[in-house]
């Protein structure tokens, strides 16, 4: 410290000049450090506003997109209530509308999710920042009319003990809210163990016993509801035996598959003379719709192609009062013999496509009597319709597809036929001698211009022409495509055994193929009374439940109780 201190100057002069010399030092030192502070400063303000920014812009992103999800899920809204309307009022314009309308809900579900998805990360987002306006969906309330038979639990939120403002505990009840909240319970598994007690007389020494209960099946480990549910998933739902038992396997409750096939198997022994009923039932109509529908088949480590055959009896068009049914039957392939062998008893009004394994039956000295061929407009209008969308037509251009050639021939056969069927959509569920006046007196003027002018216009045509080949399909069978007008109960279409069918075309794509003949056989008889209770608005479950409950221990001479139709009456009586 001497020594820096005799390094200082003597004179005062020169002391000022070195103080004056460290002080310019300290103030510059000082100038940059609150320059180095000041740009630390301004680079964490320009990172926080940066960060404010980037939340503002993500924010108003997410609004943006839960708006453009909203009104994408509303316009997929409207153009399902436009379809569906439009087929309420004008009917199926053709086979394809009503996958349309699946593909249209299926569409609209998804961006009914999307839209609520988005408007729930929008929320997040606004919540981040200040100056972004949050986006809520506007929707309609949920209806509250839950069904009566519901079972109610009341769940009670304690109230306040003292009072809020003053501190009193001199509180009286003056009204409560509810809050309605549907709710569904998982499914459970119990095991019933039914006991029967045996008793030992003391003066002779006899043991008594209670007879064992009816069990559906033999052995019984399975109980009626666990049989139908299996039942009714693996027909009714198409869920193959696999993925049922994997799912139970989830919840606790190990089958084998074995076992289970086992159970089906009985099962359907079980049913056999509900099933023999429904046919007796069907084919006692006065008039049958009839058509059939392809099915993979395992055969040797290929598959092929197997065949269901479904008849129905709906008299409700003509103001029938018998109850609808559904018979099926499978076959290896599409021979004539099997609708042949299924229809050996039928006589009256058929309505079914042209297929030639069906001309056998219509033949005039046909044993036991003749069968009336009826024919179906809608599925001769098809080929027509190919030619006259113009909707479609345009779908496929703007999807780079190869469009159909457009026929104003084509357009004005099919604005025919639809006059048809705007005429009988009028008629339907009155009795046959209304709708055959109706006919005669509207329908039979169109029909009779129609015939002349589709021969003039397929004169103009050359031989091998789509339109041709479509006329001919009708001018060669014209007797069954004007049978309905001269018998009222004859529809003009096939329609209902198409609806029929199409469950089993839907399961194809779940259970892929059957696994044998005999597989074939059981999976149609089972269809014949799933469809038959849907169609007399049962439902099938709880309806096979409650058969499989009763049927081991029903009386033979009235099994026709617990046929669909006569149960459900059976239940509303009681």
């Amino acid at each position: 410290m001497d020594s820096a201190v005799d390094a200082l100057p003597d004179d005062v002069a020169a002391l000022r000049a070195e103080l004056v010399r460290a002080r310019a030092e300290r103030a510059a030192e000082q100038e940059a450090s609150a320059f180095e502070r000041a740009a630390r400063a301004a680079a964490e303000e320009a990172l926080r506003l940066k960060s404010a920014s980037h939340a503002t812009l993500a924010a108003e992103h997410a609004v943006a997109q839960a708006k453009a999800a909203e009104d994408m899920a509303v316009i997929a809204h409207q153009r399902l209530v436009i379809e569906k309307l439009q087929r309420q009022i004008h009917g199926p314009r053709s086979e394809r509308s009503s996958r349309l309308i699946d593909q249209l809900e299926i569409t609209f579900e998804e961006l009914e999710a999307t839209a609520t998805e988005a408007e729930l990360a929008a929320e997040k987002a606004v919540a981040k920042v200040q100056n972004v306006a949050g986006f809520t969906r506007s929707r309609p309330q949920p209806r509250l009319n839950f069904p009566e038979n519901l079972p109610r639990e009341r769940v009670v939120v304690p109230g306040p003990n003292v009072c809020e403002c003053c501190g009193g505990d001199r509180l009286r009840k003056l009204s409560e809210d509810v809050t309605k909240t549907l709710e569904s319970i998982p499914r459970s598994w119990k095991v019933i163990e039914t006991v029967r007690e045996k008793f030992s007389c003391r003066d002779c020494e006899k043991i008594s016993q209670a007879p064992a209960p009816f069990h559906v099946i033999p052995r019984g480990w399975a109980g009626p509801s666990l049989i139908a549910m299996i039942l009714f998933e693996k027909f009714g739902q198409h869920q193959p035996l696999n993925r049922q038992i994997e799912r139970y396997a989830l919840e606790g409750v190990s089958i084998s598959l074995s076992t289970v096939s086992d159970l089906v198997g009985a099962s359907c022994s079980a049913l056999e003379p509900l099933i023999r009923l429904t046919e007796k039932h069907t084919f006692e109509a006065t008039r049958l719709h009839g058509d059939d529908t392809t099915v993979p088949v395992l055969a040797e480590g290929q598959t092929v192609t197997g065949r269901i055959w479904g008849y129905v009896r709906d008299d409700r068009p003509f103001g029938g009062t018998a109850p609808p049914s559904a018979m099926f039957y499978y076959s290896r392939d599409r021979g004539g013999e099997h609708p042949q062998g299924h229809l050996a008893k039928y006589t009256g009004i058929f309505q079914a496509d042209a297929y030639s394994g069906y001309e056998a039956i219509y033949k005039p000295d046909r044993s036991p009597g003749p069968v009336l061929e009826a024919g179906c407009w809608a599925h001769a209008r098809r080929p027509f319709f190919i030619m006259a969308d113009i909707e479609q037509n345009t779908r496929r251009k703007v999807e780079g597809k190869k469009p159909v050639v457009l026929s104003p021939i084509a357009v004005e056969m099919v604005r025919r036929i639809d006059a048809l069927f705007e005429i009988e959509r009028g008629i339907n569920g009155k009795s046959p001698h209304e709708r055959l006046a109706v006919r005669q007196a509207v329908s039979k003027p169109i029909i009779d211009e129609l015939e002349p002018w589709m021969r003039e216009q397929k004169a103009k045509l050359s031989r091998g022409h789509d339109l041709v080949k479509a006329f001919n399909y009708m001018l060669n069978r014209w007797h069954a495509f004007t049978l309905f007008l001269t018998d009222g109960r004859v529809c003009l279409s096939n329609n209902a055994a198409e609806r029929a069918l199409r469950g089993i075309a839907l399961g194809r794509r779940n259970w892929t193929f059957c696994g044998s003949d005999r597989g074939g056989q059981r999976a149609a008889a089972i269809y014949s009374l799933i469809v038959s209770a849907k169609m007399n608005n049962i439902d099938p479950h709880a309806w096979l439940a409650d058969v499989l409950a009763r049927i081991a221990g029903h009386p033979a001479h009235r099994l026709d109780e617990l046929l669909p139709w006569n149960w459900k009456l059976l239940n509303q009586a009681a």
